[in-house]
């Protein structure tokens, strides 16, 4: 039967009732533009005959033929671009021969504010609603996918430019030549320079009778500090140079923004240090620079690859891969976990990364030998590199010596991470329970209270820093304030100070007396409140440092005639009594009287000799 059919169909005869009742059918589902019910009747009544598996035939529509593969266009192939500028400076209109050039539309005459959809925008002539066109452009061989946003130029729509440009990596800064530049010109600059976009000048409209490019680009040096020599001159209406426009596009528009996440990153001996890395946008290849928002360094990309799970080196990464990445980090604290990566001429704002695990285990660790320190640091170091959880901490202990507090989110956690400081960094450490950290507050701080300090601010810039601001009286500082800090702290502190101006205080003058007589190298301007105490301990060091004479020194602090302190130097004295064995007790009385009367007129007439290093040590405070 199916051969019978078969050779009537051939030959023109008349055709069998059941092949007029599937045309019919056929007819009928093909106005509607489909073939289902013809493959329905095949099933069901004529399912052996082969004659009609053959016209069964899928009606393609119009929207299966302008089907873009996008597969075709990689991400290195891919610009986003708008263009901005002051209103009526012929945004929309080079628009439109961007769109004409590269075939988005036919050319004709009535192309005018094409990507202006709106009633009102095309009823008023301006653009009021940012809008976007995907251009084909073909550069050198290769084809080029360019996604074009049109922006509005009126200062009421600016919200419009500023997020059409956090979609783009370049911009189209359209001047007039005739108008030059205009403030929405300035603004929408400065909108596209904070977000390090790529800004190409072109200058529009040169065919006019007025234009002055030359005048323009002097503009556009002056205020924008871009060299005249990258500027464009076009006349989009005419259409003159528009392609050199597309070329610019091509050759300066970065492609998208390349930046990725840290996740992971181990350390190898010979490459450094390896970082796993997830890319959110953009490429990276090697060769490239690129730089680390969490410390601000930048690094060639020496190696990209794929983990397979073994790493397996690739040309580049795209967005949406994880790979690992080799760029010369020779510090294991330059690979942080959530670190963002991008290209050192394109920052972009951080990614989120993650949030720090919080320790729930603590142990203080320390090596078996203190000449271990550095190695075991070292070790730690690298180890906290592939595990970033463990927070580390430096610790020290009377009986084991330097060591670090170290976190863990668990006890196994802790035996794992020990196990593996033996197994992969031979490493042999006490663990110990943890000391707990203390926050104390000073109560003396002698050394500022005593110089009549005033605190204005304390700033804590990391938790080994601070700052603290005073203010001094410019005498209590000027002569040991700073050996005596350096002494305090170990070295470890730093001082400077500025002029602050003068203030009114309550201010003397001491006088110091060596035997009645006023020595003026040694008089000073001390505060009322301190005389006392500075009174006292000038005479105690000058004490000190006098050596004794043959008579008596009365070293005294006095301000005006009141004396506040007294120290005295004891003399020399000769045993005027030593050749008298016995007898009168009168001649030992008269030997005495003798000596006395003696170093009277001599303490009269004689000079204190001063040394030189006495007023050194005056100088020197014991106020700590």
């Amino acid at each position: 039967m199916a051969t019978m059919a078969l050779s009537h169909l051939k030959q023109g005869s008349k055709t069998p009732w059941f092949r007029r009742i599937l045309e019919f059918k056929m007819y009928k589902r093909k106005i509607q533009g489909y073939s289902i019910t013809q493959t329905m009747l095949r099933h069901r009544w004529m399912k052996h005959l082969p004659v009609f598996s053959s016209s069964v035939q899928p009606i393609s529509t119009q929207s299966d033929k302008d089907a873009i593969d996008l597969s075709k266009f990689p991400v290195e192939r891919i610009r986003n671009f708008s263009i901005i500028a002051h209103i009526d400076h012929g945004k929309s209109t080079l628009a439109d021969r961007l769109l004409e050039i590269t075939g988005a539309i036919v050319t004709t005459e009535k192309n005018k504010q094409v990507l202006d959809k709106l009633q009102v925008e095309r009823e008023r002539g301006i653009t009021v609603k940012a809008q976007t066109a995907s251009l084909f452009y073909t550069h050198k061989g290769h084809r080029y996918l360019l996604n074009l946003i049109d922006t509005p130029g009126h200062v009421d729509f600016s919200y419009e430019v500023s997020r059409s440009i956090s979609a783009c990596q370049g911009v189209l800064l359209i001047v007039d030549a005739n108008q030059g530049i205009q403030a929405q010109t300035v603004a929408n600059f400065y909108l596209a320079f904070e977000a390090g976009l790529t800004i190409i000048p072109v200058i529009n409209k040169i065919d006019l009778k007025n234009a002055d490019p030359e005048r323009v680009e002097a503009q556009i040096e002056k205020v924008f500090d871009i060299p005249r020599e990258e500027c464009i001159r076009i006349s989009a209406k005419l259409g003159t140079n528009v392609d050199r426009v597309l070329q610019e596009v091509v050759e300066r528009v970065p492609d998208d923004v390349f930046k990725a996440l840290v996740f992971d990153s181990g350390f190898d001996h010979y490459r450094g240090v390896v970082a796993n890395v997830a890319v959110f946008g953009g490429r990276v290849r090697k060769g490239d620079r690129i730089a680390s928002a969490f410390l601000g360094k930048s690094y060639e990309v020496q190696e990209l690859g794929l983990l397979r799970p073994h790493e397996q080196p690739t040309d580049g990464l795209y967005a949406g891969q994880v790979g690992y990445m080799v760029a010369g980090m020779k510090d294991v604290k330059e690979a942080q976990i959530g670190d963002t990566l991008y290209h050192q001429q394109h920052p972009v704002d951080a990614l989120p990364g993650f949030k720090p695990a919080k320790a729930m285990v603590f142990a203080g660790m320390y090596p078996m030998d203190q000449s271990e320190y550095t190695g075991l640091r070292s070790a730690i170091d690298k180890l906290t590199l592939n595990d970033s959880s463990v927070t580390v901490q430096k610790d020290s202990s009377m009986a084991l010596g330097a060591g670090w507090r170290l976190g863990f989110l668990g006890l196994l956690h802790m035996e794992v991470f020990n196990q593996r400081l033996e197994q992969e960094y031979n490493a042999n450490v006490v663990v110990t329970a943890p000391t707990v950290p203390y926050k104390a507050r000073l109560s003396s701080a002698r050394l500022i209270k005593n110089r009549r300090a005033t605190q204005e601010n304390m700033l804590y810039i990391d938790e080994h820093r601070v700052m603290m601001k005073y203010i001094f009286p410019l005498n209590e500082i000027v002569v040991d304030f700073y050996d005596l800090l350096k002494s305090l702290s170990s070295g470890y502190a730093s001082f400077d100070y500025e002029n602050a101006g003068y203030q009114a205080a309550d201010l003397i003058k001491m006088d110091i007396l060596l035997n009645g007589k006023s020595v003026e190298e040694l008089t000073m301007i001390v505060h009322r409140q301190r005389a006392y105490s500075m009174g006292k301990a000038m005479c105690e060091r000058l004490k000190g440092s006098i050596p004794r004479q043959m008579f008596e020194i009365a070293v005294q602090a006095a301000i005006g005639s009141k004396v506040i302190a007294r120290e005295t130097i004891k003399p020399f004295r000769k045993n005027v009594l030593a050749k008298c064995y016995g007898g009168d007790i009168t001649r030992k009385l008269k030997l005495l009287k003798r000596q006395a009367e003696g170093k009277k007129k001599m303490r009269r007439i004689g000079n204190i000799d001063v040394p030189k290093d006495a007023f050194i040590n005056v100088l020197k405070r014991t106020d700590k």
